[in-house]
């Protein structure tokens, strides 16, 4: 029995250490939000969590924290106050970036790309008003998928993480951070009972950050088309050499697709010479390099496979 409870000690302590060590390193780049803008004649204000990236100062948080809010303080666990300004937004990936006029030394940011699920993550933010919060759990899920809209276009946020690290309102924007306090996610909403979720920290995102700092906004590439992953059957792989494609659900009127002769019920199979098993694969390829540029696609139609070449244009609001 002693020896039952000191192992149980050990594992609780060795669980304790990681948790009190990550949220030490990682907390001092984390800031508590408060934003305002005046729209309508009225003034707005909102309030979340922000983690600081750039050694001059610059903030990550999510776009919806700072909607319609063009400046604020950001408070940090040193007790500086800092003036912020918005550098730029993105609600097609729930991402924006501030500057602070004084910060401390950035976060480290990982790779979501190398998580695991029921891998330990550690949540810190400032939910409900309450500064530097921070909740541990696991990634109970990955790949999964969040639609957001903007104006009358709607994307999925793609590989989003999933976490049981308990997150309420306050701890958008905050950081998601792996066991040696690399910050691998932006907590982004609340999915449910005992579920949250981040933006992952990736290529993707990395690249929209980039762009956000230098263009203030994501240019992104438009085809008009609404697709749905599907597998092949059986016949269709040993024709294509493909197990899954996208099946076009709707070619919007008047778009590039529809200009380069897609249908509807055509199954795109490849882009750019890249498979395609999610529309998160299709949206990867579609960003500021392929605006009026070729598209290649291979589809297939009526047991057939067609290349089809489209020309993007640039996605408006």
């Amino acid at each position: 029995m002693d020896n039952e409870e000191s192992d149980d000690g050990d594992a609780l302590d060795a669980y304790s250490r990681i948790v009190t060590g990550v949220a030490g390193s990682v907390t001092a780049h984390v800031a508590a939000l408060e934003m305002s803008g005046v729209r309508g004649g009225y003034t707005r204000r909102g309030s979340g969590s922000a983690v600081v990236f750039t050694d001059d100062g610059y903030l990550l948080t999510n776009a919806h924290v700072v909607a319609g809010l063009e400046q604020g303080r950001a408070l940090f666990a040193d007790g500086r106050r800092s003036q912020v300004e918005l550098v730029g937004a993105d609600p097609l990936s729930d991402l924006a970036v501030l500057h602070a006029r004084q910060a401390p030394p950035p976060a480290v940011l990982g790779d979501a790309e190398k998580l695991r699920v029921g891998q330990l993550v550690v949540a810190v933010g400032n939910p409900l008003g309450l500064a530097g919060s921070v909740t541990a759990g696991v990634v109970s899920g990955l790949g999964r998928s969040i639609p957001v809209r903007s104006g009358r276009h709607t994307r999925l946020i793609e590989d989003v993480i999933q976490t049981d690290a308990s997150l309420n309102p306050g701890n958008s924007g905050g950081a998601l951070a792996d066991a040696k306090g690399r910050v691998v996610g932006i907590n982004t909403a609340v999915a449910g009972a005992g579920l949250g979720l981040a933006v992952p920290i990736n290529g993707t995102t990395r690249r929209i950050i980039s762009a956000l700092l230098r263009d203030g906004r994501v240019a992104r590439a438009y085809l008009g088309l609404v697709t749905t992953p599907v597998p092949l059957d059986v016949a269709a792989v040993v024709r294509t050499g493909f197990t899954e494609g996208l099946m076009v659900a709707e070619v919007i009127a008047g778009s590039p697709a529809e200009r380069a002769g897609m249908q509807a019920g055509d199954l795109v199979l490849s882009a750019q010479e890249r498979p395609l098993n999610s529309a998160e694969s299709l949206q990867k390829l579609l960003f500021a390099q392929a605006i009026g540029e070729p598209f290649r696609m291979s589809v297939l139609r009526a047991g057939k496979v067609f290349r089809i070449v489209a020309q993007p244009v640039e996605l408006d609001g």
